[in-house]
């Protein structure tokens, strides 16, 4: 008689003897199942707290496990159940084995049982609560709605790229049909809501949060803490900050006084500075302390302290993973809608940020978009924010085609009326200051504009004439050595912090440019500071066309001087544009400056307050929508029956911003942008007004004579091709543009009053 030792040898040896070869087979598949599941058990347990069920939403990876994981699991935890519990009858029909083995085995199959009872129990009431039924999840048909027509489109392409992102499989895709048209319908919107589905949890939900209402915050403290630090570039907007906040805390009191308790209603704001996120390189932050251009962190800093000031509620990124938290962004690569419905009223952030934005949020970014406000230095025009048209016409660039309202674009200075204008503020001087600075004028001193060495290249003949003259004084960046392109005559202070470069513009009497950098936010302060600018007139204008620096950028704008707006909007006596190639004419201003005396000017504009009140106005009544209006226009002739005035009186005026009681049509001449008609009479061009013109009743009133009156796609419409009596009016409001001129056409114009040093405003805007 044989009996089993302690270690088992004979026990197997007599098993493989007996044992039929399926049987050995049926045996070892039982174990095998047995391994597999407590290797996978075995890891899923080991990854969470000792208080996790193994089965709860995973977190990692695309999320959580899909309807067909769910449905499927029980059924495979009972099915290796059955395997073991089959594996322990063959074992004891063919021979005896221990018994303590047995046991063990019996017990482990009988708790792989009772674990896919209880999991199958769970997921059966989770399904009931919201989730399709398992006999449902193969029997759904694309439905056949012309209120969807791109359903099955979508349902298509679902079939053969569901898995290119994992963001579909976080959403509960998992390759059936039904989960295909769950995702089209209740997180995406091409396809109905499935009748089965609980309708009332698939809709969001509609009603809208009570509103707070804004109040000034004058504690800059909390905004410093929201900037946050690391990067030498948030070091610099947080200095700045701190240094103008006397100003700041004074302009809020005097807008507040001027609002006289008016109501308005904080924003949910998200501020995401795209250029500094490391994404996107940020070659600003390493530059800030070797005269790197300061221009846009100097414009970022004041925009952070009027939203804050103005009492909204704000989030700050600088970073990628910070935006994607900010908005919800689902895990993958971005093809999916954001997880939540956007928190934010209105985004602030640059093309950087933007194109983030886009990558990340899916379709929300086009739900969305009317929220964006771009910080753009240079602006966008019309005929290069729109795709299509961009595309077709030439007008194509890399920071262009976003299908924009135009206005969403937000300049440093007022370039064109087709974006707004943001801004920033420049120091301000109280009237001791002001007295002060005059007293201690050099009047031979000036201060060269430009930090880097490569702006003193080839400017001898200037220099030189000049040095005759003048001290002359430099802000040239260096570390070791002084730069050779800066000559010896020049006394060069190095990179200068931003409180010694103002006093060094206190004592000077010229501040002078040599065309470069463009449209600066230095020119401004030293004018602010009793300086005199001069600077170069470019001829031919500096454009896209002709200029390096332009290329690729969304505009046609022509730069008729370094800084257009302070020849325009400035001029002399605080303003000097002459040509730099004509060396008679250069001497001659030296010599007329040295005799000019002036005070300290600083636009109002360009004030806290100005600045503060702009973007309130913006705030509390801009709309990125489009809006159409299809009654008629009770538009007045003027005398001369030359231009088209809307009555102040008139009882039709729309509700509409700005106010359409501001409003005055006038005709350009051929080949003349509304820009230009516009400032010509006094105005400037309003392309919110455009839809109020774009009419063929609008031509009857001003007396032109239309033989044919067409409707298409062109920057330049509406207008009228005047040899052939040929009208024209704009097909897609998106491209109204104050813009654009063409020898061919006379363009109808609407053109509004400004207030005076706010041209952003109308007199009735606040």
């Amino acid at each position: 008689m044989i009996t089993v030792n302690s270690d088992g040898k004979i026990m197997v040896r007599r098993c493989l003897v007996t044992l039929k070869p399926f049987r050995i087979f049926v045996v070892g598949i039982g174990f095998f199942t047995l391994c597999f599941l407590m290797t996978s058990l075995g890891g899923q347990f080991s990854a969470k707290r000792l208080g996790d069920s193994p089965f709860t939403i995973r977190t990692e990876g695309i999320g959580e496990t899909t309807p067909a994981e769910q449905s499927s699991f029980p059924l495979a935890l009972q099915r290796t159940a059955d395997s073991l519990h089959l594996a322990v009858d063959l074992m004891r029909e063919e021979f005896h084995p221990a018994v303590g083995l047995m046991e063990r085995i019996q017990a482990i199959a009988q708790n792989v049982s009772d674990i896919a009872m209880k999991v199958d129990q769970i997921l059966r009431n989770s399904l009931l609560n919201g989730k399709p039924i398992e006999g449902r999840r193969d029997q759904c048909e694309v439905p056949r709605d012309p209120k969807y027509p791109d359903c099955s489109g979508k349902v298509e392409w679902m079939r053969a790229r569901w898995t290119s992102d994992p963001c579909y499989a976080f959403f509960g895709v998992d390759g059936t049909e039904c989960s295909f048209l769950i995702y089209l319908s209740e997180v995406e919107w091409f396809c109905p809501v499935l009748p089965w589905r609980n309708q009332t949890a698939a809709l969001p939900s509609t009603k809208p949060l009570p509103r707070v209402q804004a109040a000034f915050q004058r504690d800059l403290s909390y905004l410093l803490e929201l900037i946050g630090s690391g990067k030498e570039s948030l070091i610099f907007m947080k200095k700045r900050i701190r240094h103008l906040t006397a100003q700041w805390l004074k302009a809020s009191h005097k807008l507040e006084e001027k609002l006289q308790g008016k109501q308005r209603d904080q924003k949910q704001i998200l501020i995401h500075i795209g250029f500094l996120t490391e994404e996107s390189g940020d070659v600003f932050s390493p530059r800030v302390l070797k005269g790197g251009p300061l221009g846009e962190m100097v414009q970022w800093a004041d925009i952070l302290a009027v939203l804050f000031i103005l009492g909204h509620s704000l989030k700050i990124t600088v970073s990628l993973k910070e935006l994607q938290s900010n908005l919800g962004v689902p895990p993958g690569r971005g093809n999916c809608p954001l997880t939540v419905p956007l928190p934010f009223d209105l985004i602030y952030t640059d093309y950087h940020g933007l194109q983030q934005m886009k990558q990340h949020m899916g379709l929300s970014f086009k739900k969305y978009r009317c929220r964006v406000r771009v910080i753009d230095t240079f602006g966008t025009e019309p005929a290069y924010n729109h795709e299509e048209y961009a595309t077709l016409h030439g007008y194509r660039t890399n920071w262009g085609y976003w299908n924009l309202n135009p206005k969403q674009f937000m300049t440093m200075f007022p370039h064109t009326p087709d974006n707004s204008f943001m801004g920033f503020v420049s120091e301000e001087l109280n009237q001791t200051e002001k007295q002060l600075i005059k007293s201690n004028k050099a009047n031979n001193m000036a201060v060269v504009y430009g930090k880097e060495a490569s702006i003193w290249k080839g400017k001898e003949t200037f220099l030189a004439i000049l040095n005759k003259y003048m001290e002359i004084h430099g802000t040239v960046y260096y570390e070791t050595q002084r730069p050779p392109e800066v000559p010896a005559f020049v006394k060069n202070h190095g990179l200068l912090p931003q409180h010694e470069f103002q006093q060094l513009l206190r004592k000077a009497k010229l501040f002078i440019g040599f065309g470069f950098p463009y449209e600066g936010p230095a020119p401004l302060e030293a004018i602010a500071n009793g300086c005199v600018f001069l600077q170069a007139r470019f001829n031919p204008p500096h454009s896209s066309l002709n200029h390096e620096f332009f290329r690729g950028k969304p505009t046609s704008r022509e730069v008729s001087s370094q800084h257009p707006y302070a020849e325009d909007f400035i001029g002399r006596p605080h303003v000097w544009t002459v040509d730099y190639n004509n060396s008679e004419e250069f001497e001659a201003a030296i010599k007329a400056i040295m005799r000019t005396k002036v005070d300290p000017y600083l636009p109002y504009e360009y004030t806290s307050e100005g600045m503060l009140e702009r973007i309130h106005a913006y705030i509390q009544y801009q709309v990125a929508e489009l809006f159409v209006l299809h009654s008629a226009s009770p538009f007045s002739p003027q005398p001369n029956s030359t231009n088209l005035a809307w009555p102040h009186s008139s009882s039709s005026s729309p509700a509409f911003w700005p106010p359409v009681n501001s409003m005055q049509v006038w005709v350009s001449i051929p080949g003349q942008a509304c820009t230009r008609t516009c400032q010509q009479h006094g105005l400037v061009c309003e392309p919110e007004f455009f839809k109020f013109i774009n009419k063929k009743e609008v031509f009857q009133q001003i007396n032109i004579v239309c033989d044919s009156t067409e409707s298409e796609m062109n920057h330049l419409y509406p207008a009228v091709a005047e040899n052939v009596h040929e009208c024209y009016l704009q097909k897609d409001p998106l491209l109204f543009s104050c813009a654009g001129y063409n020898t061919k056409y006379q363009r109808l114009c609407p053109c509004r009053d400004y207030r005076r040093g706010q041209v952003a405003l109308c007199r009735d805007c606040l």
